[in-house]
C-alpha cells in the first residue's frame, strides 16, 4: 500500500477516549486511514495540527459493544496484537455501529493483503438451536447479566428494565447472535414466548400494533422488563416526576458538537440531545460518568441561525470561525454552538427548527 494510499480518510468525527494512565475520559476527533485510526486534540474549536496518538490497524481486535461500563453503553474497545487496549465512546448507537464496521472493514484489508479478496465473513448463527431458556438464564446472572437500569418516557420513570438496543448489544456482545439483525430475531422469541414483556408505550404499541417481525424494537427508547413469572431482580414500575418531564421526549437527534462557555468563553465539546414532545435541547459532558445533563432549554419561541464563515461573528471569542450557529432563547440567552462540518450545521439547525 503505498503513501497515498495510507493517507486516505476513511472516516473522521468525534470519539471519546479514555486514557492510558489516567483512566479519564476526553473526547477527541479521530481519523481513521486504511491502516491506522489517529487522534487528535481540539483547542478553542481547532484541531490541533500534530496528532495525539495513533493505532495501527493490522491484527486489531474489535469488541463492539463493549458493555463493560454502565455509564458508557455506547463504548467499543480496540485492542492491538501488543495487547493495548482502547476505549472510544461514540454519541449514538448508529455512530458506534458504523466506526466499528469501518474499522473492522479496514482490519480485513489489512489481513488480506494488496490484491487479495478480504477474509470470508463469519457464518451465520443457527438461531434455531439457541436454547431460549438457557438465554433467559444468562440474562438473570448478576455478574454478567443485562443491566436493569431507570428509563423515562413520557414522563414516566420505569425502574428495574432495559431497552431493546441494550437488549440487542448484550445479545452480541456475549455472541449469542452474530449480528443485531439476529438478535432482534432472538429477542422477538424472547418476547414472542413469555420470557420478556413490554414496558412503556412505545414497545406495547409495536407489540400490540406491527406485525410478529416487528414487535420487537431494537430501539434505546423502547422499553421491556422481565415477565412476572420469570423475574428474578425486583419489578417494573411507573411514577410520574416533575424533572422527569423534560427528558422524557423522544430522542430525534443527538451528537457531538462544540459549545461557547457563558462565563469563561472556552469551547468544549459536548453531547447535545434534541428531544420532541416535550421540545427541549440538552447537552451532556462526554468527559464524565454523569447521566444528568450540564444544561439544556426547551426550545419552545427559540430563534436559530447560521452564522456567517468569513470573520470571527459577534459574540464569540477568539479566533474561532467555520460552521458555527447560535441559538436564542425566550429568556435571551445565546447559546453559540460549532459543527464538525457545514453539513452537520445544517442538519443541526433544520432539525432544531423542525420543534422550535
Amino acid at each position: 500500500m503505498d503513501k497515498q494510499q495510507n493517507n486516505q480518510i476513511l472516516r473522521e468525527g468525534f470519539l471519546v477516549k479514555r486514557g492510558h494512565v489516567v483512566h479519564n475520559w476526553k473526547a477527541r476527533w479521530f481519523v481513521l486511514h486504511p491502516d491506522r485510526l489517529v487522534y487528535y486534540k481540539y483547542e478553542g474549536s481547532k484541531k490541533d495540527s500534530c496528532q495525539r496518538g495513533k493505532i495501527p490497524l493490522a491484527d486489531c481486535i474489535i469488541t463492539c459493544p463493549y458493555l463493560e461500563y454502565d455509564t458508557r453503553p455506547l463504548a467499543l474497545k480496540l485492542q492491538t496484537p501488543r495487547s493495548a487496549e482502547h476505549f472510544l465512546e461514540a454519541c449514538s448507537r448508529e455512530e458506534r455501529d458504523g466506526w466499528a464496521a469501518d474499522i473492522t472493514a479496514a482490519v480485513r484489508r489489512l489481513q488480506a493483503g494488496p490484491g487479495q479478496a478480504a477474509p470470508p465473513e463469519p457464518k451465520q448463527l443457527q438461531l434455531h438451536n439457541v436454547s431460549l431458556n438457557q438465554v433467559v438464564d444468562s440474562m438473570y446472572n448478576a455478574h454478567t447479566g443485562i443491566k436493569l437500569t431507570v428509563h423515562m418516557e413520557q414522563g414516566s420513570s420505569f425502574s428495574n428494565c432495559f431497552s431493546g438496543s441494550a437488549v440487542a448489544d448484550w445479545l452480541v456482545s456475549m455472541q449469542l447472535a452474530l449480528t443485531r439483525v439476529e438478535a432482534v430475531t432472538l429477542a422477538s422469541a424472547l418476547l414472542e414466548e413469555g420470557f420478556v414483556r413490554p414496558v412503556g408505550v412505545k414497545s406495547m404499541d409495536a407489540k400490540r400494533w406491527a406485525g410478529l417481525s416487528e414487535q420487537f424494537l431494537d430501539d434505546s427508547t423502547a422499553l421491556y422488563g422481565f415477565s412476572e413469572n420469570f423475574k428474578k431482580r425486583g419489578s417494573v414500575r411507573a411514577e410520574m416526576t416533575l424533572a422527569a418531564v423534560e427528558l422524557s421526549g423522544e430522542v430525534v437527534k443527538r451528537g457531538y458538537l462544540l459549545k461557547q462557555g457563558h462565563k469563561r468563553k472556552n469551547w468544549k465539546v459536548r453531547l447535545f440531545v434534541l428531544r420532541s414532545e416535550p421540545d427541549y435541547l440538552h447537552y451532556y459532558d462526554p468527559t464524565k460518568d454523569d447521566i444528568n445533563p450540564v444544561g439544556g432549554f426547551s426550545l419552545r419561541g427559540c430563534l436559530v441561525s447560521s452564522l456567517n464563515d468569513n470573520g470571527v461573528p459577534s459574540g464569540v471569542k477568539g479566533k474561532v470561525q467555520g460552521n458555527l450557529f447560535k441559538i436564542i432563547t425566550v429568556e435571551e440567552t445565546h447559546y453559540f454552538i460549532q459543527a464538525p462540518s457545514q453539513k452537520e450545521k445544517m442538519d443541526w439547525i433544520q432539525a432544531i427548527k423542525q420543534h422550535v
